[in-house]
This record gives C-alpha cells, sequence and structure tokens, in this order.
C-alpha cells in the first residue's frame, strides 16, 4: 500500500498486492541458495516445501499433506493431468465454457485431434447452471472433468465437487480449478481429496505472488505423467535408473523440473502471517462480503446510469466469489468507465462488455466513497 498511496487498488482478483512479509521471504530465499548452493534442495525439499504442503492441507482441509505437488503455473499441472491419457486414443472431456484462457486454449488445440471431443456446458443462465450441469454429467462417458470452483470472468461460485462426485464414474479423472477460491471461499477436500485434482496457485488470494501454483493429487493414483520431469522422482534420483520410468508414490509424481522456488517461500511467509495471526479463510470471506454490500450500498447512492445494481451480472453475494461483475451495453461503455475509474485513481479490470472490481483486505469500507467524485 505504501507503493501505491493514491490508488484504491480493485483489481486484487488479478493479482493481490504483496503483503510486506513476502519481502522477507524472498531474501530468506536468496540466503538459502547463496548458503546452500547445490545443496539447497535439501533445504527445499527438506523444510520449506513441507512446511507449505502442511500450511496448504490446513488451508483446504485436506488429509495428506504430502499430496500437494508444486509448479511454475497451473497450465503445467494440468497437463500433466492431460498427458497421463494414450494420445491414440479417444478423450472425451466435460468442461463449461467459463473457464480460464489457458485451460480453454488447450483443450481448443487438443480438438484439432481426430480423437479428442470437448463438450462444454453453457455458464448462463446461472439460475439452472447445476441442473444442466448434472444432466450433461448422465449423458454418456468422459475420461476427464474439468470445471471451476468459482468462475474467472463473472465470480459465481459452481455447485461443488462433493454434491455432483457420485455421479462420476471411478475411471474418469476429475479436475477442479480452485483459483478464485482457495484462500477466498471456506473449502474442505477432505471427502473428496482421493478422488479429485485440485488446481491453484499464490498470484491472487494467497497473496504470494506468481510463481508458485500447486496441486492435490489423490492419493495411490497410478496415472504416469508422459510430461514428466526429474522432480518426479526425486527420492530416487541416486539410485540406479531402471528401463520403466518411475514415479513418486505422492503428489510429487506430478512434478516437473527445476523452477525458481522464491515464490514458495513468499508463499510460506503469508500462510504463517495468516496463521499467527489467526486470519481464516472464513474470517476472510466474512470481511469481503462487508466491503462488497458497503460498495453495492455506496453505488446505490451514486444512481450512475451505467455502473449500477441492476448491471450486476449476478446479484447473489452468498453464491459469490470476491469479485464483483458488471455487464454494460457495449465494450466501449465498459473501456469508458474503467478509463474514468483509472484517472481517479480506482483501479479495475475489464473484458469485453464486463467491468470487475475485486475486493481485498488491504480494503476499507471507508475507501469506496471515492467513488462519488470519480462518478459525479
Amino acid at each position: 500500500m505504501a507503493q501505491h498511496p493514491d490508488t484504491l487498488h480493485c483489481a486484487p482478483h488479478s493479482h493481490h498486492y504483496w503483503p510486506d512479509v513476502t519481502r522477507a521471504a524472498q531474501l530468506r530465499y536468496w540466503d538459502d541458495s547463496a548458503k546452500g548452493v547445490d545443496h539447497k534442495w535439501g533445504t527445499i525439499f527438506g523444510e520449506r516445501m513441507p512446511a507449505v504442503q502442511q500450511l496448504l492441507a490446513e488451508l483446504l482441509d485436506h488429509p495428506a499433506p504430502e499430496q500437494f505437488v508444486f509448479a511454475g503455473n497451473t497450465h503445467e499441472l494440468l497437463y500433466r493431468v492431460i498427458s497421463c491419457f494414450d494420445p491414440s486414443q479417444p478423450l472425451r472431456i466435460l468442461t463449461t465454457d467459463g473457464e480460464f484462457h489457458s485451460f480453454s486454449r488447450q483443450v481448443r488445440r487438443l480438438e484439432e485431434r481426430h480423437n479428442v471431443t470437448v463438450e462444454r456446458v453453457s455458464c448462463e443462465p446461472f439460475t439452472d447452471f447445476a441442473e444442466r450441469w448434472t444432466t450433461a454429467l448422465g449423458q454418456g462417458h468422459f475420461d476427464l472433468i474439468f470445471c471451476s470452483q468459482v468462475f474467472f470472468n463473472s465470480a459465481v461460485v459452481a455447485p461443488w465437487v462433493e454434491d455432483w462426485l457420485a455421479d462420476v464414474p471411478a475411471t474418469t479423472e476429475v479436475v477442479i480449478d480452485g483459483y478464485h477460491g482457495c484462500g477466498a471461499i471456506p473449502t474442505s477436500l477432505r471427502k473428496v481429496a482421493d478422488r479429485i485434482f485440485y488446481v491453484a496457485g499464490g498470484y491472487k488470494y494467497l497473496q504470494g505472488g506468481e510463481g508458485c501454483c500447486f496441486m492435490s493429487v489423490p492419493r495411490a493414483t497410478p496415472l504416469r505423467p508422459e510430461y514428466t520431469g526429474w522432480f518426479a522422482d526425486f527420492a530416487n534420483l541416486a539410485k540406479p535408473q531402471q528401463q520403466t520410468v518411475g514415479y513418486a508414490n505422492d503428489g510429487m509424481r506430478f512434478a516437473g523440473a527445476t523452477m525458481d522456488f522464491s515464490a514458495l517461500y513468499r508463499l510460506l511467509a503469508v500462510l504463517e502471517w495468516w496463521q499467527r495471526d489467526q486470519l481464516t479463510v472464513a474470517k476472510m470471506h466474512a470481511y469481503i462480503q462487508r466491503l462488497q454490500q458497503a460498495f453495492l450500498t455506496q453505488l446505490d447512492q451514486l444512481r450512475h446510469p451505467l455502473l449500477n445494481r441492476d448491471a450486476l451480472l449476478f446479484n447473489d453475494l452468498q453464491n459469490h466469489g470476491h469479485f464483483l461483475t458488471f455487464e454494460l451495453a457495449s465494450a466501449e461503455q465498459v473501456e469508458a468507465v474503467a478509463t474514468q475509474l483509472q484517472q481517479a485513481g480506482i483501479e479495475t479490470d475489464y473484458r469485453g462488455r464486463r467491468l470487475r472490481f475485486g475486493f481485498a483486505l488491504y480494503h476499507d469500507v471507508e475507501d469506496y466513497e471515492r467513488l462519488k467524485k470519480a462518478l459525479s
């Protein structure tokens, strides 16, 4: 905040400001690397990574910390799951039309193969999405199901996997994109931990910045990613390599290769800070909901012709993530309003006809009074 004293950052759904604890964490990574040199891996894999795994397991109510694996981005982890399928065999994927670009782009590319079929369930109308999703689940066998926990372009909370997993055959792999849910929406993986892959990362609500994404891997999964690296069997690295490629017996079987672990240190610092100050996801979520309500109350008083409660894409804060999405009549209107706000020091985010406002712990209710001056 000290770096941007005149800015109201309403784009934390894109990325959060880094808290002060992450600076010390960055320096700790440098110190560990300088001290350990080639032996720093012992510190990273033996101390830092297990600490993050434990804290993530507590954050997400997951019973097996060792099942969390790390990578520089979620796409790398996702493609490891996809690479477990034989490319010579048909691949059927069920998903939605509201998934992040990284996934949607990848599966569009996969569809160029003659044997890949992707069925997309429309997110809108949101009111009956759950019913249409359930119908799609029962209409055929899928090899892979991919769905967000919170949709990135609307903040609408999707039906939780626990509510529909019973309708999925045991042979179908399920991946939940938790990037807009982890650290924002209270989440328990306990009952689904041994059945699904859950991917998320530190760039958004976990406040650790880019470069540290993670995935929870079901225990005892027999999957063997074709896209693999030396971290995937790190414990046996010094042993004679067998003809058959081996994998770790925990989440590390989906690991890759050398990466910059400074982001892991930053994430560790944030999670330790939350634990130290008893900042639970439930408490933070309740605070964000109060901010969102205060924001909307301020808009009600403004009576702006474009930016008002009627323009909300989905008006239900009880089933909503940590940003609000407004849909205007045209992309030109959205750009004009966003530019007007930016000139007044209010940073937002927009795509096409949708203007998004994110909320963070570093906001106060009084901050939204700036809207009066910006939009008057």
